[in-house]
């Protein structure tokens, strides 16, 4: 066997990833344990690290932790040492080298006027330049993540209201950002002007709630108000909710890859169910590139949605060729050289009685590197599959992310250094076809993409970043300062 066979096949080893989830809750008798829920449904967003900080009217009370959420505060007495009817919660993925326990947010610190716990989804683009700013002027940084830069701009701030020095230390900020805070007096919410990062609010027992996507609320039972807007920061407090709109009016612009990857499909983002924006970018893809074939065959489990959307438009049957173990985690045991010779596969396997001798189209959200792509193509083959037609439900990704998405740099982005031709050779399919970027406005429900003022954030397509990237363009910016960068929340 060649060591491509031997490997264990792993579908999710190339892929982008999302890096944080937020959670916050207001004035509940169960602020804690309901944060660790909406953190487990948030799961998807960041699988290496956790935490959670309360206030039970006298004190904070934090618990910040390694690992998954359901490793972490599934002990209730864990839950209970965070009392207090106010809490917000975060899980995180890191982006560079390992997680380490002091960048695991909600971060915490003892200001002028109080505690000060704050968690965020996204990343600043000048957290680079602020941060060597504020340490030039004294500051000590106890993390190495952009989020703690706002917590020393609202510690330097001398306006008198808290909110005031909140929104001082967010005009500041370039990038994006979804923000949840908490002080000894008040819940707080902010999302950045153009909307990138996804915030939503919800209610539980008229308790007011913040997460980061619709299904954060489902699991507990709450109800969704609305979106955050873009631009907008919202604070709770005993005298109710506060909508400040400190930036000027600006179109939204949110990120397109949650649609595409990052949000769980039962989520509902802008007003739009992620499950059927994917279904119907498989619609749009069969229509744009039809492929003669006997079944339509899902890369679990991000490709499914788009599948079936594939299958129904185009009258392939819809078939699962691929079958995912969902009980793997990490491997458990160290495989010898002759365990690999034996070409285990732990997470996903081909369903040979679906795949031999047809003639197969696979559907997959997005090519990265393309390394998994290859495997997946190889283990179809390996099954018996005649052909192979390979079609990818969002357009090619040639640029990378600095908004809170874990991507390589250019050089390494399969669709920027090769040709459609070069990818298909590369991937060994005998046919590649992407969805267009009209095609994929069109699963948003938009007649189009408007080039004067694009409705979403679509720089990895186009490569039309809606916002400075101060760091990246800097010239005094070091390698070790760009990897910080990609260290985001």
């Amino acid at each position: 066997m060649t060591q491509t066979e031997a490997a264990p096949i792993d579908l999710n080893a190339d892929r982008l990833r999302e890096e944080c989830g937020v959670f916050g809750i207001f004035g509940h008798p169960d602020a804690a344990a309901l944060t660790a829920l909406g953190l487990h449904a948030l799961q998807h967003r960041g699988q290496e690290a956790a935490g959670i900080v309360s206030f039970d009217g006298k004190r904070f009370h934090s618990e910040r932790r390694l690992g998954l959420v359901g490793d972490a505060f599934s002990d209730r007495a864990v839950i209970d040492r965070l009392p207090g009817s106010v809490a917000v919660g975060h899980v995180r993925y890191s982006t560079t080298g390992g997680t380490i326990l002091r960048n695991v947010q909600p971060l915490f610190a003892e200001l002028n006027a109080g505690g000060f716990a704050i968690g965020h989804n996204g990343n600043l683009t000048n957290g680079i330049s602020l941060r060597k700013q504020l340490v030039r002027e004294g500051a000590m940084m106890q993390s190495t993540t952009d989020t703690e830069v706002i917590l020393h701009l609202v510690a330097r701030s001398h306006r008198n209201r808290f909110v005031d020095r909140f929104i001082e230390g967010l005009r500041m900020l370039e990038g994006s950002f979804a923000f949840v805070g908490l002080t000894n007096k008040k819940l707080i919410g902010a999302r950045d002007p153009l909307g990138i990062r996804p915030l939503v609010l919800g209610k539980l027992d008229g308790c007011p709630i913040l997460a980061s996507e619709t299904c954060a609320l489902d699991i507990i039972g709450a109800h969704y108000v609305r979106d955050v807007e873009n631009g907008e920061v919202l604070i709770f407090d005993e005298d109710g909710a506060h909508s400040h709109k400190p930036f000027p009016p600006m179109s939204p612009r949110p990120c397109i890859f949650e649609y595409i990857y990052f949000a769980r499909p039962d989520s509902v983002i802008g007003g739009r169910s992620v499950y059927n924006v994917r279904k119907a970018s498989g619609a749009e893809l069969a229509r744009e590139a039809p492929a003669v074939a006997d079944v339509v065959v899902p890369v679990p489990d991000s490709g499914v949605p788009a599948a079936v959307g594939y299958a129904q438009e185009s009258g392939i049957p819809y078939e699962l060729g691929i079958i995912r173990n969902h009980y793997v985690g990490r491997t458990f045991i160290e495989p010898t050289q002759h365990i690999r010779q034996l070409g285990v596969r732990l997470k996903h396997s081909a369903n040979r009685a679906v795949v031999a001798g047809k003639r197969i189209v696979l559907i997959d959200d997005s090519i990265v590197r393309g390394t998994t792509s290859v495997k997946i193509v190889q283990m179809m083959r390996e099954a018996g599959a005649r052909e192979v037609h390979f079609r990818i439900a969002s357009p090619p990704i040639t640029h990378p992310d600095y908004y809170g998405i874990d991507t390589p740099e250019r050089d390494k982005l399969l669709a920027a250094t090769h040709d459609l031709e070069g990818m298909r050779q590369f991937i060994g399919a005998d046919s590649l076809a992407f969805l267009s970027v009209e095609g994929i406005y069109r699963a948003m429900g938009e007649n189009g993409r408007d080039p004067a003022r694009p409705q979403f954030t679509d720089h990895c397509f186009t490569g039309e970043y809606p916002t400075s990237l101060t760091d990246r363009t800097a010239q005094e910016a070091s390698p070790r300062q760009l990897s910080l960068l990609a260290e985001a929340s």
